[in-house]
């Protein structure tokens, strides 16, 4: 009596070698992805950097940018060890003699439906961030007054009086629990002593758990602290308020960009009090 036998035929070096490249080309897949991902990134700071370097008035966040760089590194990260992983199974499989079922293009799909889904988010992001860019320009055209730029001094166009302008910011500090140290009244006192000067006052404020941290980092940046803003009309009767750009003072004094925010109220302040 004949007994049946289970013939499976070992698969080829032709076969091997064929796996061997599908694991490779996945593997640059994944490399790939990582590295695209890491640029990513790092492409919100060297915006953050870039405009630093051009003297802006203030600093764009970008921070999406670092999600959807990581997004894209834990991409990488999944296909090589998914590719890795059906490696050493096709592997076995070939090693067993068993018939392999058809190419899954499973990977494919779901790594190319994920790069289109980032890509569009990226594109979302990257209008979002041009709009606002342009909406902030147009702005600071309104905040620049003078030509030179460089001197660290941005003015804010306000649409009331001197003393009006001033009791306004005074209400908005003292309601944000923000300290008064002085209120300097520059053309009062030349006034005292039979000069003429255009309204022009200075208000000095600060919060010592804002600025502790800023001058621990940067002690030479307490010459500039506590914040001032210089409320002022010129010779056509506008009322200005005048301070120190948050940028100019993060790169004089090198105070590390984490810590640019804890400065950077007085730019809110200025834009709040002057409309």
């Amino acid at each position: 009596m004949d007994t049946p036998t289970e013939t499976r035929q070992r698969a080829g070096l032709r076969d091997y070698l064929a796996a061997e490249r599908t694991l490779l080309a996945w593997i640059r897949t994944g490399l790939a992805l990582m590295g695209f991902g890491f640029v990513v990134a790092r492409f919100g700071l060297f915006l953050q950097q870039l405009q630093i370097a051009q003297h802006a008035p203030s600093v764009q966040p970008y921070g999406l940018s670092l999600w959807f760089g990581t997004a894209l590194i834990g991409a990488g990260v999944a296909v090589n060890l998914f590719s890795g992983w059906h490696h050493l199974r096709l592997i076995r499989i070939m090693d067993l003699g068993h018939a392999t079922r058809p190419h899954t293009t499973t990977l494919a799909v779901a790594t190319s439906l994920f790069l289109a889904l980032v890509g569009l988010g990226m594109a979302i992001y990257l209008i979002s961030v041009r709009d606002s860019a342009h909406s902030h320009s147009a702005n600071d055209e309104e905040t620049l007054m003078a030509p030179n730029t460089n001197n660290g001094i941005l003015n804010k166009r306000s649409n009331y009086s001197v003393d009006e302008t001033l009791e306004r910011l005074r209400r908005t500090l003292q309601a944000k629990g923000v300290t008064i140290f002085a209120i300097v009244d520059h053309s009062g006192e030349a006034e005292k002593v039979g000069l003429k000067m255009r309204p022009t006052k200075l208000l000095i404020f600060g919060n010592p758990k804002g600025g502790t941290p800023v001058m621990l980092a940067a002690p030479s940046i307490a010459i500039d602290l506590p914040l001032k803003i210089l409320i002022w009309e010129d010779g056509q009767g506008q009322v200005w308020l005048s301070y120190n750009s948050p940028v100019y003072l993060q790169e004089r004094h090198g105070l590390p960009l984490d810590l640019l925010q804890n400065i950077a109220v007085v730019e809110a302040l200025a834009a709040t009090v002057a409309e």
